[in-house]
């Protein structure tokens, strides 16, 4: 799919991975709606890129969020072509704690946001893709964002490995779903990132991680991402795959 002149929408798209995105879409010449929790990261972040780009403050585990935003979307830009399904939290815990068994609430939470809300945003905006006139028999692109999580899981990362291995299982199905309305779905699975998350990191720890990651031996710089999720987008012959961005890295047990 050509980028010029499409519109993408970014969960997650006022920091890290999604802002990248949101940045690189975005110079390609797409209409870029950024959709957040965070309203004044994200209305900054619309800011920067200037015309052509929209914040909506859109929580992924709301279904009421989700149908506003891609109205909002198809209200500014027409429609929708390119959605990077990128919003999430971490969770952590381990199974079995001091205090007790794990708090089932922070585990469906994790769940709920994670693999039942990037669910529900792709299938919504899915919807609207299926609407669009094709290009070369394309309606849309829809690009998960899972994690070397759900194949490695650490120490404490149940809830989030379930839900990141979930984002993994269904991108298969899903393409083969959407395969009769010329939608492709790729997922990407992230390893460890230089995002605002790390940056709080102190430099020992940062240092250790990096030693882990075989080749580069660095944190993955989020440009990096979004050129991946460029690749993804030109390429129509790439569907139903899951894609390891992580420098070979196989994450320890902790």
């Amino acid at each position: 799919m050509i980028i010029s002149g499409k519109t993408a929408v970014i969960t997650g798209g006022a920091s890290g991975l999604g802002e990248a995105s949101a940045a690189r879409l975005h110079a390609m010449g797409a209409n870029v709606v950024i959709a957040d929790l965070n309203e004044a990261k994200g209305q900054e972040v619309a800011r920067k890129l200037g015309e052509k780009a929209l914040f909506v403050r859109a929580d992924v585990a709301s279904t009421d969020d989700i149908r506003n935003l891609c109205q909002a979307a198809i209200t500014a830009f027409g429609s929708i072509h390119i959605l990077v399904n990128n919003a999430g939290i971490i969770g952590a815990g381990r199974t079995i704690g001091k205090g007790g068994p794990y708090n089932i609430d922070s585990f469906r939470r994790v769940i709920e946001i994670n693999l039942i809300g990037a669910f529900n945003m792709l299938s919504n905006a899915a919807w609207e893709m299926a609407k669009n006139e094709p290009e070369n028999g394309e309606k849309g692109v829809i690009i998960n964002v899972a994690s070397a999580a759900a194949f490695d899981g650490q120490i404490g990362q149940a809830a989030y490995s379930a839900s990141k291995g979930g984002v993994v299982g269904m991108t298969l199905p899903v393409a083969r779903d959407l395969s009769r309305d010329g939608i492709r779905v790729v997922t990407i699975a992230p390893g460890i990132f230089d995002t605002p998350m790390m940056e709080a990191m102190p430099q020992p720890a940062r240092e250790s991680l990096e030693k882990q990651i075989p080749f580069p031996s660095r944190l993955g710089a989020p440009e990096e991402f979004a050129h991946l999720v460029q690749a993804i987008v030109e390429n129509g012959y790439l569907n139903g795959e899951t894609i390891r961005l992580d420098g070979a890295v196989r994450m320890q047990p902790k």
